[in-house]
């Protein structure tokens, strides 16, 4: 684990929320010390584990570090033992969270940071009963925890130290997250605000029949609901003078009687009646599970978009994944080929015919080769300093089909090598399954760093890359090594 990556949490409620860091948490290989005495609890969390394993096996093409071990205990103090940090996740009843927080403040050394999960309270509030209320912070998720990256740190007045809030953001950047500090308390801190003051306004289009709540929904998510996964309302064109002229041309129609503000109608009940009536007659109703699943789904298909982008939220998981990838476990050599950790297919890696699409293939084999380059010692600095190996020639057999939900390995040998040249060939198989699904040969050439072209491999990697020819030499030679397209 990096250094920032806490070995083990302690999470002092298990729901909605808590339920979402845990299966953060663990899915990130940190373990998870679990204190709810509710029933039906540790259920809840199983169900919120099972939901984010689904939606993380498509999200990050990348295998996952072992996943943290989730123990349930009795007391508050068995669950911030040892803990590096605490994270609590009761309901928003102050006392309560005060006198969680009072009780994890007595039971750990001063220097654990100790985190709230409320969505409003402010931190002075919350550390009332603390002794060591500097260690105190509000570190705000949004649910679904395990997928939206925002984290709002807020620290009490004159309290948390600077460092504090740089430690936590820096853990909280590990587990894949976005934190923003919060510059000053305030109640309900900066994301809620500006979403309450949005249903505000939705609640009163439909309160005086401007809108029907499908179309209140409607505007949003097909317009200002996806521009806003991409700019924040502070984002414009030209920079200062691109924002001056942007408040010359929209900054008067803020004193325009458009929006009721913060005034609110009151939820009588004819008008709760008409929200849910028209809510019943949107035709298409999900179950609550359907409509989580749904939801995850299309969270995916956004920040994997961002992503591809390298933008916004796109940005926060490129660089949880490159995170990730410094995390897979190095591979070791032994007598066989050099085998990589399993990968699940994933169900959008599926083309019209349902099976996985032929790319993908590609990219299983490209997974392959990258373990090698790890296991001869190519990392950044090589890279930066000697350069890499590049593929010249690849060449693919497609014996079986391979389907959602299929997990693959793929064992890589090493034909042959010399100082510039590096000969692979992939199988790939199903977990437990000695018959291969698909076989690939590439053909590598190692260039030199900045040189644009070719050059011998330097120092340890390149006696490492010839050593494991060596080994691998004394294999079988694999059937379709060297085979090529031929008419029959």
């Amino acid at each position: 684990m990096s250094e920032t990556m806490p070995r083990l949490v302690g999470l002092l409620g298990g729901g909605v929320i808590g339920g979402g860091w845990a299966a953060r948490f663990l899915l990130n290989g940190v373990n998870v010390r679990l204190y709810d005495p509710s029933p039906g609890a540790v259920e809840y969390v199983q169900k919120m584990l099972t939901n984010a394993r689904r939606a993380y096996r498509r999200l990050p093409p990348l295998p996952l570090p072992p996943e943290g071990a989730l123990t349930v205990v009795e007391t508050v103090a068995e669950a911030v033992h040892g803990a590096e940090l605490v994270q609590e996740s009761a309901p928003e009843r102050l006392e309560l969270k005060q006198e969680l927080l009072a009780a994890a403040d007595r039971e750990t050394p001063p220097e654990v940071l100790i985190c709230s999960s409320t969505s409003g309270l402010r931190p002075s509030l919350l550390q009332a009963r603390m002794k060591h209320r500097d260690r105190l912070l509000v570190a705000h998720p949004f649910n679904p925890v395990y997928l939206l990256p925002l984290v709002e740190l807020c620290a009490g007045e004159g309290n948390a130290s600077a460092s504090s809030l740089a430690r936590a953001a820096e853990i909280y950047r590990a587990v894949g997250m976005h934190p923003i500090v919060v510059r000053k308390e305030m109640d309900g801190f900066v994301a809620n605000r500006l979403q309450e003051a949005m249903w505000r306004e939705a609640l009163w289009l439909v309160h005086d029949d401007v809108a029907t709540v499908q179309e209140v929904d409607d505007a949003i998510r097909y317009s200002f609901g996806l521009r806003r996964a991409v700019v924040g309302p502070f984002r414009v064109g030209g920079g200062g003078t691109g924002m001056r002229q942007f408040l010359e041309k929209w900054g008067p129609g803020l004193k325009w009687p458009w929006t009721k503000l913060t005034d609110v109608p009151e939820l009588t009940d004819a008008f709760v009646d008409k929200l849910v009536k028209q809510t019943d007659a949107r035709g298409e109703n999900p179950t609550g599970p359907e409509l989580e699943q749904k939801r995850d789904d299309c969270l995916v298909a956004v920040l994997q978009g961002l992503r591809s982008q390298t933008y916004g939220a796109g940005e926060t998981l490129a660089r949880w994944e490159q995170n990730l990838r410094h995390r897979i476990p190095q591979p070791t050599g032994g007598p066989g080929p050099l085998r990589m950790p399993t990968i699940e297919m994933p169900s959008d890696w599926l083309d019209y015919n349902g099976h996985v699409t032929e790319k993908r293939y590609l990219e299983l084999c490209g997974y392959g080769t990258e373990n090698v380059l790890r296991y001869i010692g190519i990392d950044d600095e090589y890279r930066s300093e000697c350069g890499s190996y590049f593929t010249l020639e690849t060449h693919l057999s497609h014996i079986r089909e391979l389907y959602a939900g299929d997990r693959i390995q793929v064992l890589t040998q090493v034909l042959d090598a010399d100082d510039k040249r590096l000969h692979l060939f992939h199988v790939l198989a199903r977990e437990g399954d000695e018959a291969p699904v698909a076989t690939g040969e590439q053909m590598l050439i190692h260039v030199k760093a900045g040189a644009g072209r070719s050059g011998p491999a330097q120092g340890n990697v390149r006696k490492r890359v010839l050593e494991l020819a060596r080994v691998h030499a004394e294999l079988p030679r694999p059937e379709r090594a060297g085979a090529s397209i031929r008419l029959r």
